[in-house]
């Protein structure tokens, strides 16, 4: 089966400074991948450009079988499903829960005059079911919690039922009780054999939820590491990569790093 993610020697340069730098990435339909770096080592940048959201400064990318560069990107990105909070703030405040999910049917953040079928709306409920939002339907974004919206944003991602899906934070800033709430329904979705690949990026271990097969560390833009989940998630891996001495622990199927 092809790689949805085949990205070969790619880099990302902007304004003279190399974001990203010669990253050779694949990702097969049937994996979880995690990706884990400092603040700066090129995560969120990868996923722009796993989300044709930008084009590679140089090397090959290819999503879904079609290379970067020679494809309209608006009609690839319908494939694939991205969480993230730059795009939550697109969405507007007046929007309720039910549109907010079914827009991304049509790629907008803001319901204006497309027209729905009966199966939009049956799927953007069935999958807010599925994403513990059944009652918060006709709720104005904007009165979410942070917890309600990070599920939204979720649940709109998964929309359009995606061949990839990729989550840039998806817990960052939550309460505990939402933290773990959402980290309990990703391990499920991610243990789910009709779930797409999924690649989500963070840089705290305990936000890694069970389920997820492999893992990418990165550092100062450049492939530290990389492979199956348990033998790449070390505790020298991990204490390189932070550039601090961490001792990493994994119980009940979860991560967890303290100083040594």
């Amino acid at each position: 089966m092809s790689a949805v993610i085949d990205l070969q020697n790619v880099s990302v340069v902007r304004a003279g400074s190399t974001i990203i730098d010669s990253i050779t990435f694949q990702v097969q339909p049937s994996e979880r991948w995690v990706i884990i770096g400092a603040n700066g080592a090129g995560k969120t940048t990868l996923l722009k450009l796993c989300s044709a959201q930008i084009q590679p400064s140089s090397g090959s990318a290819e999503l879904l079988g079609q290379r970067l560069g020679k494809v309209n990107v608006f009609e690839l990105r319908t494939r694939i499903g991205f969480a993230s909070s730059a795009l939550a703030s697109q969405i507007p405040n007046s929007e309720t829960v039910l549109d907010a999910v079914m827009t991304a049917s049509y790629g907008v953040t803001g319901r204006w005059n497309e027209s729905y079928d009966e199966i939009d709306q049956r799927r953007a409920k069935r999958v807010l079911a599925e994403w513990q939002l059944s009652d918060f339907e006709q709720r104005p974004f904007g009165t979410l919690s942070d917890g309600e919206r990070k599920r939204v944003q979720i649940a709109r991602s998964i929309m359009t039922d995606p061949e990839l899906l990729l989550l840039d934070e998806p817990v960052a800033s939550l309460d505990l009780a939402a933290r773990e709430l959402t980290i309990q329904l990703l391990s499920g979705y991610a243990k789910s054999p009709q779930a797409p690949a999924m690649v989500m990026v963070t840089h705290h271990l305990e936000e890694i939820p069970q389920g997820f097969t492999h893992a990418m560390i990165l550092q100062d833009g450049k492939v530290m590491a990389r492979g199956e989940i348990r033998s790449t998630l070390t505790s020298e891996s991990i204490s390189e990569a932070f550039r601090f001495p961490l001792t990493l622990s994994f119980e009940n199927g979860r991560y967890s790093a303290v100083a040594s």
